[in-house]
């Protein structure tokens, strides 16, 4: 069995060594891609960013990212220095200047600048936002399904940092994937501030218990994109669909486990704090709703 992965694992391709980074309007060489260490980003993980996929040329769901991204920035107080139409501009310029048509990921972030001075304070960041895009060819490549372990890690309160809010901030997440990797496990399972069980440390979280899909409220989670689109698939095809508050003992007893996020799209789990998981194969549910999501990503990027 492979020792160690990871949700974002995907095929080594020599192609990226020759990548092209966008940089606040300038394409650089990927060693030569830098930002200032007075960057918000860098200094203080002030900033925010989006990750989206490209199929057959096109960026899946574009505008939910954009409203994501724009929203995201509104929140947080931070102009991002151009429209949603310069932002879709910039990413295309760094598709053209890949030569990208088709299984590539896209890291866009924008922070709020270079800072005059090395402290807290958003008023010293001066020079405006630094916005980088960083696409690289990626297809995903596992070897097995996941597992995950538990971790004392919690998503917290929308008043201490939501998280619904796709920041540059991740060491809350960082930590829950730490833990998980010392337990043996791939990634963390986090729970909610109530104890019910939540999202991992990188992805949505889904168990299938006959023949019925869960996922959490989306109180305690980020509200993403592919999670949606994957309730919405079992809604449009009749697989019944729940978003509730439930608990470790129901996610042990499940049938099925998978993760959703833009990069895997629909990622089985095999096995939870030891405990395998149905088969610790994925299970037929979750192969349906894969097959609903690539038709609907054909009929999104034709």
């Amino acid at each position: 069995m492979t020792d160690k992965m990871s949700t974002h694992q995907a095929e080594e391709d020599a192609r990226n060594e020759d990548i092209r980074i966008y940089v606040d309007g300038e394409l650089k060489p990927r060693a030569q891609a830098t930002v200032s260490v007075y960057d918000s980003g860098f200094m203080l993980g002030d900033g925010v960013w989006e990750g989206l996929r490209l199929y057959n040329g096109s960026w899946a769901f574009l505008d939910e990212h954009m409203d994501r991204l724009f929203e995201a920035a509104r929140a947080i107080d931070l102009d991002i220095g151009m429209d949603r139409d310069g932002v879709i501009a910039a990413l295309r310029e760094t598709q053209r200047a890949n030569d990208m048509q088709t299984d590539a990921h896209a890291r866009l972030m924008v922070t709020r600048g270079v800072k005059m001075r090395p402290f807290q304070h958003p008023s010293l960041s001066r020079s405006g936002p630094t916005m980088v895009i960083i696409m690289e060819h990626s297809r995903p490549q596992l070897p097995r399904p996941i597992r995950l372990a538990t971790v004392p890690h919690l998503r917290g309160l929308p008043m201490t940092q939501d998280p619904k809010l796709n920041s540059h901030s991740k060491l809350n997440c960082i930590l829950a994937c730490i833990a998980a990797e010392k337990a043996g496990a791939d990634e963390a399972l986090m729970l909610d501030v109530n104890g019910f069980v939540n999202t991992t440390n990188a992805c949505n979280f889904f168990i299938v218990r006959k023949g019925e899909v869960w996922t959490s409220t989306g109180d305690y989670c980020m509200n993403g994109i592919t999670r949606q689109k994957v309730i919405d698939l079992c809604r449009a095809d009749g697989i019944p669909v729940h978003e509730r508050n439930y608990s470790l003992v129901d996610t042990y007893g499940a049938q099925e486990a998978f993760l959703t996020g833009t990069f895997g799209a629909q990622t089985p789990v095999g096995s939870i704090d030891g405990r395998v998981i149905g088969t610790g194969e994925i299970g037929p549910v979750t192969e349906r709703i894969r097959a609903l999501y690539k038709g609907l990503i054909e009929r999104e990027c034709a």
